[in-house]
C-alpha cells in the first residue's frame, strides 16, 4: 500500500501542461526575452559582466575570445559555446546592434551573412558606451544572485545609464512569444526620456517629436508613419522597410541603379543573387549586369541597365519582388516585473526610468553610507591627534592591538571602528599637514552627506540627476540619424513593359479554343498559309498584338478568362496551338465566342453582351480588369439555360442591333441599356415568342450605313441596307426579315453587319463550306427570302456561319 501511495494518477494533459508551462516560463525569462530595464537577455548580461569582472573593458588589450565564453560558461551560463560565442559576436556586428556593445577582432562575421571565425581565432573586449551599462555596478546599484553552483554571485540587471532596449533593440523567439524591437537613436531616446521625466503623461504623439522612429544601423528608408505610431501605442505595428538606391546616367545614355544601403537584418549576397536570377530568368526586363562592387569604404551594388530601360519600373520591380524592401513588424516584448509583457513606448521608457531612480536611489545610499563611516573615522582621528601626547601613551602601556583598542575606547569614548583606524595609523601621517587634510576631508564629507541626504529625500533632485547623466551619455555617445521616414507607403506600381519584353507577335485563336502566339518571322514564312488546326475547327480570331497587352476571352456561359498575352505559348505557326483548358481550366460544355484584345483598360470604353434568352448587357472595360488569371472570371449573369451569343466592345455611341431565329430584328441605340456592374444581369434585349431565341447580337456605327446579311438554314443568304429598318427603342417585337413560308419556313441561323472587303463562311451540317462575299449579292428588301448559295437537301442544312478573320497589320486595339 506504502509502495502505492509514492505515485500519483494523474491526467496526462495536467501534467503536459504544467511541465511544459515550468518550461516555457524558463525559456522566456531565462533565455530569449530581453529585460526591460537593461534591454539584455541573460547570455549577453552574463557576457557583459564576466568581460567587466575580468577587467576586459575599452581602455586595456583584446583577450581571446574563447577565454571570455569559457569564463561565461564556466562561472555563469551552463550552456552551450557555441550559443554564448554567436551572442557575443552579435552584440560587437555593426550591421546588426545600432551601438556595439563588444569590440571584437578577426572575423566577426560580416553582412552578407558569412559566419564569424572560430572563437580561437578572435580576440575582444567590452566598447566603450559597454563600461556605462556596468557602471557603478559595484555600489550594489543592482539586486545581485548566486550563480548556478553558489560559488559567486551575479546581477539580475545591469545599472544601464543608457536606454540600451531602444537604443540597441532585440529580437527573440520563445516558447509561446516573439519578440521583435528595432534599434533606435541613442540621442532621440535620451530626448524622449527625458521628456517623459519632466511630462510623466506625455503621449505618443509627443514623444514622437523627440523620439522619430527606429534607426537601423543599415540605414534605409522607413514609411508609414501611422505604422509606427500603432508600434509605439500597442507594441505591434508593421512599417515598411525599404534600401536606398539612385539612378544614375552612365556613358552611353545608359543608366543604372546604385544600392548603397539595404534593409535591416537582410542578406546583401542573397538579396544579389537574387536580383540577378531575375535577369537570368528575364523576370524583369531591362537588367544587364548585376555587380557587388562593396568595398571597405562602403557598400555599393550596382544595376546596370540596357539601353532605353525603364529605370524606375525596374527599381519598383526590385522594391516589389526582392527583399530591397521589406515589411518590418514590431512586436515589441520583454520582461517587465518578471512576466513577459506587450509594451507601448511609454511603457518602455517607463521602465527604463523606474529601473534608473532605483538604480540612482542604491548607488545615492550606498555613498552616503561609505561618507558615513569615513566621516565618522576621520572625526576620531581629528580627535586622536588633538590628544596625540595622550593616545601614544595608551597605546605604548597596551599588551598587544586588541587591548590598545579596548584601552583607546574606555578612555577617550572611541568608537570600534575610530579605535581600529587609531591604532593602524602609520607614524607619518602624525604630521601638521595631514592634520589640516583631515579637516578639509570631514568639511568635504559633510558637504557630501548633506547632498546626498537631501537627495535621497527629493524625487526632484534625484530625476535631476538622472538627466544630467543622460545629457552627458548623450554629448558623449549621439551620432547622425541614419535611417530616413517617410509618411506614407508608396504604393509600386510596375508596368508590364518592365517584366515583359515589348514584341510584336501573332496570336490565333480558333473556335474549338485552341490558343498560341507565334513570332511574326514564323507566321511570315509561312505567308499566313498553313495553319495547323484541327478538322471541323475553323479560325476564329487573328490578331497581330504585342506582348504587353492582353486578351479576354468570353465562353457561352457568360465567363471570361483573362490572359496576358505573354503568358501564352509561344508555338510555331505550322504547331497546333494549345488548348484554353491547359491554361485555364473550364467547363466540357463550355466553349469560346469571341476573343477581345485590349491594350489599355479605357474608362470609356464599354462591353456589350447579347443572350440567346433576348437579354442585353452593358459594363463598363475596366471592370474586367483583373488580377488573378488562374480561373473562368463572371463575365455575365445568366438565368436558366441561357448562353452568350455575341459580345462586342463600344465607346458608348454605337447602334444595336438584335436578330432571331425566327427572323424578327430590332434596332436601337446603346444608351437604351443601362450600364450596370461586373457580375449583374442584363437587361430586356428584344420581346421573343416561344420556340424563338435570339441567333446574333450587332454592334455598329450608323453612319457607315452598313449591310446587314443573314443566313438561314436552307442555305439562304439575303444582304439588306440599315435604311430598310426603322431604328426604335429596347424590348420591342422588332420586324420581320424575310417572307414567312407555310411550309418549311426559313430559320435565320445568324446575321453580321458587314463592309465591303468582308467574307462569310457557312458550313453545313454535312461540313461542306462556303465562302461568299455578302456585297455580291443584290440589296434586298425585307419581305424577300434571299439567294440559295447551296443544296440543302444534297449538303445538308446550315449550322454555323463566320465571318472570315482578317489579319491586321498592326492591328488597331482600340476600335475592335
Amino acid at each position: 500500500m506504502a509502495e502505492a501511495e509514492k505515485y500519483l494518477d494523474l491526467p496526462l494533459e495536467e501534467v503536459l501542461g504544467d511541465r511544459f508551462g515550468r518550461y516555457s516560463k524558463y525559456i522566456i525569462q531565462e533565455r530569449a526575452l530581453p529585460d526591460a530595464r537593461d534591454g539584455l537577455k541573460p547570455v549577453q548580461r552574463r557576457i557583459l559582466y564576466a568581460m567587466h569582472h575580468e577587467k576586459n573593458t575599452y581602455d586595456k588589450g583584446f583577450r581571446k575570445s574563447a577565454k571570455t565564453v569559457g569564463t561565461v560558461i564556466g562561472n555563469y551560463h551552463p550552456h552551450g559555446d557555441s550559443s554564448v560565442y554567436e551572442a557575443m559576436v552579435r552584440l560587437s556586428q555593426s550591421w546588426k546592434v545600432r551601438k556595439p556593445l563588444i569590440e571584437m577582432h578577426g572575423n566577426n562575421g560580416s553582412v552578407d551573412g558569412d559566419p564569424p571565425a572560430a572563437m580561437r581565432y578572435t580576440e575582444a573586449r567590452l566598447s566603450s558606451i559597454s563600461s556605462e551599462l556596468l557602471r557603478d555596478i559595484e555600489k550594489e546599484t543592482v539586486e545581485h544572485i548566486p550563480n548556478f553552483d553558489d560559488t559567486i554571485e551575479e546581477p539580475t540587471v545591469l545599472p544601464a545609464k543608457f536606454p540600451n532596449l531602444l537604443t540597441n533593440g532585440s529580437t527573440g523567439i520563445s516558447a509561446g512569444y516573439a519578440t521583435e524591437i528595432p534599434p533606435h537613436n541613442i540621442g532621440e531616446v535620451i530626448d524622449a526620456v527625458i521628456m517623459r521625466i519632466d511630462k510623466p503623461g506625455a503621449s505618443v504623439d509627443e514623444l514622437m517629436t523627440k523620439l522619430k522612429g527606429p534607426d537601423f544601423p543599415t540605414g534605409g528608408t522607413i514609411q508609414g508613419i501611422d505604422g509606427l505610431k500603432k508600434a509605439y501605442e500597442t507594441g505591434k505595428g508593421r512599417i515598411v522597410l525599404r534600401g536606398r538606391a539612385d539612378i544614375q546616367s552612365v556613358r552611353g545614355g545608359r543608366e543604372q541603379i546604385v544600392i548603397d544601403e539595404i534593409p535591416f537584418e537582410v542578406n546583401k549576397a542573397t538579396l544579389v543573387k537574387r536580383m540577378d536570377e531575375l535577369r537570368i530568368d528575364r523576370k524583369v526586363e531591362g537588367i544587364s549586369e548585376v555587380r557587388d562592387e562593396t568595398d571597405r569604404t562602403g557598400m555599393r551594388v550596382v544595376i546596370e541597365l540596357k539601353k532605353d530601360a525603364h529605370s524606375e519600373g525596374v527599381l519598383n520591380y526590385l522594391y516589389k519582388h526582392t527583399d530591397l524592401q521589406i515589411a518590418y513588424n514590431f512586436n515589441v516584448v520583454a520582461i517587465h516585473e518578471r512576466t513577459p509583457k506587450l509594451l507601448s513606448l511609454p511603457m518602455m521608457l517607463d521602465a527604463y526610468i523606474t529601473h534608473q531612480k532605483d538604480v540612482v536611489t542604491r548607488q545615492s545610499i550606498y555613498d552616503l553610507t561609505k561618507a558615513q563611516k569615513r566621516a565618522h573615522i576621520v572625526e576620531g582621528l581629528i580627535k586622536a591627534i588633538s590628544i596625540l601626547d595622550e593616545v601614544i601613551a595608551t597605546i605604548r602601556a597596551s599588551k598587544d592591538k586588541q587591548d590598545a583598542k579596548q584601552q583607546l575606547i574606555a578612555a577617550y569614548d572611541f568608537t570600534e571602528e575610530q579605535s581600529e583606524a587609531i591604532v593602524t595609523l602609520q607614524l607619518y601621517r602624525l604630521t601638521n599637514t595631514d592634520i589640516t587634510e583631515l579637516q578639509t576631508e570631514a568639511e568635504e564629507l559633510r558637504k557630501r552627506i548633506e547632498y546626498l541626504q537631501a537627495l535621497l529625500a527629493s524625487e526632484h533632485e534625484l530625476f535631476k540627476v538622472i538627466k544630467t547623466d543622460l545629457r552627458s551619455m548623450k554629448k558623449k555617445y549621439n551620432e547622425d540619424r541614419l535611417t530616413q521616414i517617410e509618411d506614407e507607403v508608396e504604393e509600386l506600381k510596375v508596368d508590364l513593359e518592365v517584366t515583359v519584353a515589348s514584341e510584336d507577335m501573332v496570336v490565333s485563336v480558333t473556335k474549338d479554343g485552341y490558343i498560341k502566339r507565334t513570332s511574326q518571322r514564323s507566321y511570315g514564312a509561312s505567308n499566313g498559309k498553313d495553319l495547323a488546326i484541327k478538322d471541323g475547327d475553323h479560325l476564329l480570331r487573328l490578331l497581330e498584338i504585342n506582348t504587353t497587352d492582353t486578351l479576354l476571352l468570353f465562353t457561352n456561359l457568360g465567363k471570361y478568362l483573362y490572359i496576358p498575352v505573354h503568358k501564352l505559348p509561344e508555338i510555331r505557326w505550322k504547331d497546333l496551338g494549345q488548348h484554353i483548358a491547359n491554361i485555364v481550366s473550364i467547363d466540357k460544355n463550355e466553349y469560346l465566342i469571341d476573343v477581345i484584345p485590349i491594350r489599355e483598360f479605357n474608362d470609356d470604353q464599354y462591353l456589350v453582351f447579347f443572350t440567346k434568352n433576348g437579354m442585353v448587357k452593358k459594363s463598363e472595360l475596366q471592370l474586367y480588369q483583373a488580377t488573378r488569371h488562374s480561373k473562368p472570371l463572371v463575365a455575365v449573369n445568366l438565368k436558366g439555360d441561357d448562353e452568350v451569343i455575341d459580345v462586342h466592345v463600344t465607346d458608348g455611341t454605337a447602334d444595336l442591333f438584335i436578330a432571331s431565329n425566327k427572323a424578327y430584328g430590332l434596332w436601337y441605340h446603346e444608351d437604351e441599356v443601362n450600364t450596370v456592374g461586373q457580375r449583374a444581369a442584363g437587361v430586356k434585349a428584344i420581346q421573343l415568342k416561344e420556340d424563338e431565341y435570339v441567333v446574333s447580337g450587332q454592334v455598329f456605327q450608323a453612319k457607315t450605313d452598313p449591310s446587314l446579311v443573314l443566313t438561314t438554314h436552307r442555305a439562304a443568304v439575303k444582304r439588306m441596307k440599315l435604311k430598310d429598318f426603322e431604328r426604335t427603342s429596347r424590348a420591342k417585337r422588332g420586324v420581320i426579315m424575310l417572307r414567312e413560308l407555310k411550309k418549311d419556313p426559313h430559320r435565320v441561323i445568324d446575321l453580321h453587319v458587314v463592309s465591303n472587303q468582308d467574307a462569310i463562311v457557312v458550313k453545313s451540317s454535312k461540313d461542306n463550306l462556303t465562302t461568299v462575299k455578302p456585297m455580291d449579292f443584290k440589296a434586298n428588301d425585307r419581305y424577300s427570302n434571299g439567294s440559295y448559295i447551296m443544296d440543302s437537301e444534297k449538303n445538308g442544312e446550315i449550322v454555323e456561319t463566320w465571318v472570315e478573320p482578317k489579319y491586321s497589320a498592326p492591328f488597331n486595339i482600340e476600335e475592335t
